[in-house]
């Protein structure tokens, strides 16, 4: 398939002006190659002026638990003073709660789901030919690029061909005499992983405050006042880093960025579409001698919504660089575009577990869109139920010790939500029937729809699909995104009087279209009895895979399982195709006794199959199926 040409400003973008120009006339893309950028150190390097050092100091997994953002417990002088000399940005937001598609953002400036399967976590981003990392910009201007040492990028980019150096030795003090300098250090003081061990924290566990959606229980209150701990770690980690630029002489000349790749990491943060799970601290200081980049004063706070994807057409502009037409950002420092109104976010899969939320965050209001409101919140995920509090939470809503906004993490979700983070900082009462709030709920529902097709979202396709990546879900007819949209639209619904408009979508000629309507039938349990004969059909003879999988799934809930049971064990043991299989297992994990008779062949799959997320999901699948786990779903 012919490789597409990067797309022309448009009106109508946060910035209102022809900000998304390429780099200079020598970036256009020829014919279906690369951009023209030259080497650092070439041409380019020469002639260009001397643009100010940027630094990004990068934590993990965390809010604002930071004294200047208000948080009463931390202990974080260094980055309390690091506000108190730069700029600090109230309601910044990742792109998603996890880090290889954030991290994808933030290379490149485009949004994951643009490049399905990017959306999901640890997945491998179909990409166009042009796309580059955005560092390439930097180093074509004669900039020295460093990445000290994480990539996750979620995508086909070679690090050797990003960065100058990358890896735990790459440093900006090995660059090229007189060479301005762009360096990247993360800290993984602060990542979900510090979390797995038992310990006895400094920080009182007594003085931290539990969300509302937490049980009051000594394991929370010791994991949240441990993070605390982690957090001043991080703090002094961080105190390392600045001294280096100080004794070096460069703090003046140098902009520091300090952010985190996304929210979390207590339980419902990470992995999940709320601001616990999304909101990330951002201060940039400005060093003297290029303060005039600033878009305010030292101290000063800025409290428009920023997203993630401002990263990097900030850094561009700061080096005094054009923004790439391309990128989705909005720059919020140096020649600045007019400030956003919007963040938008999104989750798909996260590691063996398929969810898919979509969501919108203005200054105040959270808006969410759940796509698969079936599934309850809290699906299991290997990984993050290493933490003794996803455990003993989950054990607590088994025994039924948990009041009703405990309780609600554990069941299924509604369509749609809205918060008031002013009212609500939990976002545990959701307004989305609120008639108060109507015309709030129909601009973030607007907003939401535009930028799905403004991106030319991915995240419908099934994974796995041929219609995945940029170019593919361009093709002419490939992709019908708004039919796509309103099928999608109906089915979270979950009204049973909407089936036959259902049954309409299932006999569209286009895959995508089909598959939303068999996965609207899952949605309505037994309420998609009526039908059955043509769920039949699609599992017998439709060319997709995946909406054999979506058919045979409603089947098996519409208890006829005689065929559907036996077809999705048969895909899990057999396919060639890894996300098939790891689907085949998530809807047999999904119907939940009705998979008991394939328990020997998920059994199997748990031991002997490649890969390692669908043995995952195998496993646990069959530890519910055994009555060794609690069965919520």
């Amino acid at each position: 398939m012919p490789t597409t040409t990067p797309p022309a400003p448009r009106a109508g973008d946060d910035d209102g002006m022809a900000r998304r120009r390429f780099l200079s006339a020598g970036a256009a893309v020829a014919g279906a190659g690369g951009l023209s950028l030259a080497p650092s150190g070439g041409a380019a390097a020469e002639t260009a002026p001397r643009g100010p050092n940027i630094v990004w100091l990068v934590s993990e997994d965390n809010n604002p638990f930071i004294g200047a953002y208000g948080d009463p417990v931390a202990r974080t002088p260094t980055l309390d003073a690091l506000a108190s000399e730069g700029v600090r940005y109230e309601n910044v937001f990742s792109v998603a709660p996890v880090c290889a598609p954030s991290r994808f953002a933030l290379l490149t400036g485009v949004y994951p789901q643009e490049c399905g399967p990017g959306q999901h976590h640890r997945a491998d981003a179909r990409t166009p030919g042009w796309l580059r990392g955005f560092p390439a910009y930097l180093r074509a201007a004669g900039y020295y690029c460093t990445n000290n040492a994480k990539t996750d990028y979620n995508g086909p980019f070679d690090p050797a061909a990003v960065w100058d150096a990358s890896g735990k030795q790459a440093h900006w003090s090995r660059r090229p005499a007189g060479a301005p300098f762009f360096a990247v250090f993360n800290h993984e003081s602060t990542h979900e992983s510090v979390m797995f061990a038992d310990g006895t924290p400094t920080t009182p566990p007594e003085s931290v405050r539990l969300p509302a959606y937490h049980p009051d229980t000594p394991t929370l209150r010791r994991d949240r006042a441990h993070y605390h701990d982690q957090m001043t770690t991080m703090d002094a980690q961080i105190a390392a880093r600045l001294g280096e630029l100080e004794a070096a002489g460069l703090a003046d000349d140098t902009i520091v960025f300090y952010y985190s790749d996304n929210g979390g990491v207590l339980p419902r943060s990470k992995r999940y579409c709320y601001d616990s799970g999304l909101h990330t601290p951002l201060i940039v200081r400005f060093g003297r001698n290029v303060a005039h980049l600033a878009p305010d004063g030292p101290g000063s706070v800025v409290r428009h919504p920023v997203s993630a994807i401002d990263l990097p057409p900030t850094v561009l502009r700061l080096a005094g660089l054009d923004v790439p037409a391309h990128m989705r950002g909005v720059p919020f420092a140096g020649r600045r575009g007019r400030p956003r109104r919007y963040a938008f976010s999104q989750r798909g899969r996260m590691d063996e577990t398929y969810d898919m939320q979509r969501t919108v965050r203005d200054r105040r209001y959270r808006y969410i869109r759940n796509y698969l409101p079936h599934l309850v919140y809290g699906q299991h995920v290997v990984y993050g139920w290493r933490q003794a509090g996803y455990r003993e939470w989950q054990d607590l809503y088994a025994r039924g010790e948990l009041n009703g906004t405990q309780s609600r993490f554990w069941r299924q979700k509604p369509a749609e939500e809205l918060y008031d983070l002013a009212k609500d900082p939990d976002e545990v009462h959701n307004l989305i029937d609120d008639p108060a709030l109507r015309t709030v709920r129909g601009r973030l529902r607007r907003a939401l729809d535009a930028h799905l097709l403004d991106t030319h979202d991915n995240g419908f396709i099934p994974e796995g699909s041929p219609l995945e990546g940029y170019d593919a879900s361009r093709a002419p007819g490939a992709y019908p995104l708004p039919e796509v949209l309103a099928v999608a639209g109906t089915a979270i619904r979950r009204a049973p009087e909407n089936l036959p408009r259902l049954v309409a979508a299932m006999r569209h000629d286009n895959e995508v279209v089909r598959y939303w309507g068999a996965l609207g039938a899952v949605m309505l349990d037994a309420g998609a009895e009526p039908a059955a004969d043509t769920l039949g059909r699609l599992l017998a003879h439709d060319p997709s895979v995946h909406v054999r999988i979506a058919a045979a799934e409603a089947l098996a809930r519409t208890g006829r399982t005689e065929q559907s049971v036996p077809w999705l064990a048969g895909t899990l043991a057999g396919h060639g195709h890894h996300r098939v299989r790891l689907q085949a297992v998530a809807a047999l994990r999904n119907i939940g006794d009705a998979a008991r008779p394939e328990l020997p062949r998920i059994e199997k799959a748990a031991v002997d199959d490649t890969d390692g997320q669908v043995r995952s999901k195998a496993a646990h699948t069959a530890a519910v199926l055994r009555g060794e786990q609690p069965d919520i779903r």
